[in-house]
Order: C-alpha cells, then structure tokens, then sequence
C-alpha cells in the first residue's frame, strides 16, 4: 500500500525531524543506508568523520555514541510516528533509506525512494527498524570503535524515543498520554532489552526521555561541557525538576 505524499509530508508540523523527502534523492551528498551497515564501509566513515570535526571528540567511542544517539533520533521518526498515530509501518528498510549529513553533527535530511507501508504490525516495525537498521548499525559502530553494545543500544533506545517525545513540544501537540501509551507498547517487547534502558515519562506536560546510558558528548571538545537533560549521570529528581522547570537542556 502506498503511503500518500501530503501524508507522511504533514508530519513535518509536529518537529522538524519528521520531514521526510519522497523519490530517489540525487546529489553526492546522500547516503544510502544499507550501505552505512557494510563493513569498513566510506558511507559510515563519513558520518563518523563528520561528527568528529563538529564536535571535536576526545575517543573514537565517544564519536561513536553520539553519533547513534544523533542518527537515531532523525532517521527512524518518521515511521515511528506514523505507527504511534496510524499503527501502519513505513517501509524505511535500508535499501529504500537515505541521509544527508548535517554541515555538522547529526542528520539533515532524510529520503525514502518508495513511501509505501509494509503488511504487519509491530513485529513488522520492531523488523525495519530495529532488526534491519539501528541495530546492526550499532554492531559496526561497536565493532569499529570497540564503543560498548549496551551504551550504543542506549543511544538507539534515545533517539527511537526521540519520535515519541518531540511530538508533544510543538503548538499543535498529540496528548502526551496517548503517545505514551504507544511508546510503552513499542518498547516494552522491543529486542536488545531496549526497555531497560531508559524511561520515557511526562513533564511539564510534554514526553521527555530518561537514559540510563551516556552518549559521552559533554566530553566533546566543542560541546557546552554540559550534560545532557536526559544523561544518567545525572539523578533522576534533577532531571525531572530541570524539565518541570524549563531550564535550557542539551539534548543528543
């Protein structure tokens, strides 16, 4: 079935992350994303290369735990959302996926050669974006860098969050409640014991995510030296009374 254009196009209004272009992208900045999964691969190097030089990483694990937390809050939203709201999977498989990368860290842009939804539910989900995508990509951030699975799945678990969470920041909100419910349903069978490793909640009556993982980017050379809102190593009252209170936040 074919996902219409102004449809999954709309969702832009919720977060700018889910702005998705439709149609074979052209120009040598796109990266395919199966190719991102190839071993030793340029495509992968190049975002990790990318993210290095905006942030000024001090360990090539560190540059890699970032960058997941990064790329998975932008590439997987889109269908994630539409699940959460629609309870269909769009088929962001790897071969019908592409990236731009951000002029600094992170991902600009995302493109889908086919914008059609796949036969299933959430085990369909859990497949195309789990399965097939941010966790094998966590594989070879790990296998490359040596940056720990748990940490890395860490990152993945943030940014699938991220889709969830972003939609309650805007003017025109989904009810955070409803959106929590979906999150809950999503993780609470997700594969790599995703659920143990963070907690989305509500604050100031918006989502926000709780990590029970660091990403390490306050070690960046270039970051504000803060930690993240969400970051473990901060305790959870303070996490809880900083969103309840709107101060400024860092979120990776």
């Amino acid at each position: 079935m074919t996902a219409g254009r102004g449809g999954v196009a709309a969702l832009a209004r919720y977060a700018p992350r889910y702005g998705l272009e439709i149609g074979e992208p052209t120009g040598a900045e796109w990266l395919r994303v199966d190719r991102l999964l190839d071993p030793d691969g340029p495509e992968l190097t190049e975002l990790l290369k990318r993210d290095h030089d905006a942030s000024g990483h001090v360990s090539a694990h560190a540059n890699a735990l970032s960058l997941m937390s990064f790329y998975a809050g932008r590439a997987p939203a889109t269908a994630l959302l539409l699940w959460a709201l629609e309870g269909r999977v769009l088929d962001i498989r790897p071969h019908n996926l592409w990236v731009k990368p951000h002029d600094g860290h992170g991902i600009a842009s995302v493109a889908i050669r086919s914008a059609r939804f796949l036969p299933g539910g959430l085990e369909t989900l859990y497949d195309v974006v789990l399965t097939q995508h941010l966790l094998p990509l966590s594989a070879e951030l790990h296998r490359r860098t040596r940056a720990g699975l748990r940490q890395l799945h860490g990152g993945a678990a943030a940014g699938c969050a991220m889709a969830f969470c972003a939609a309650t920041r805007e003017e025109e909100t989904i009810p955070p409640s409803y959106l929590l419910e979906r999150w809950q349903t999503f993780i609470s069978k997700a594969p790599a014991d995703l659920a143990r490793l963070g907690e989305v909640t509500e604050a100031a009556g918006k989502l926000v995510y709780l990590r029970n993982t660091c990403c390490l980017y306050y070690t960046s050379e270039n970051s504000p030296s803060t930690l993240c809102g969400s970051c473990c190593l901060t305790p959870r009252p303070d996490r809880l009374a900083a969103y309840e209170a709107g101060k400024p936040i860092l979120t990776v």
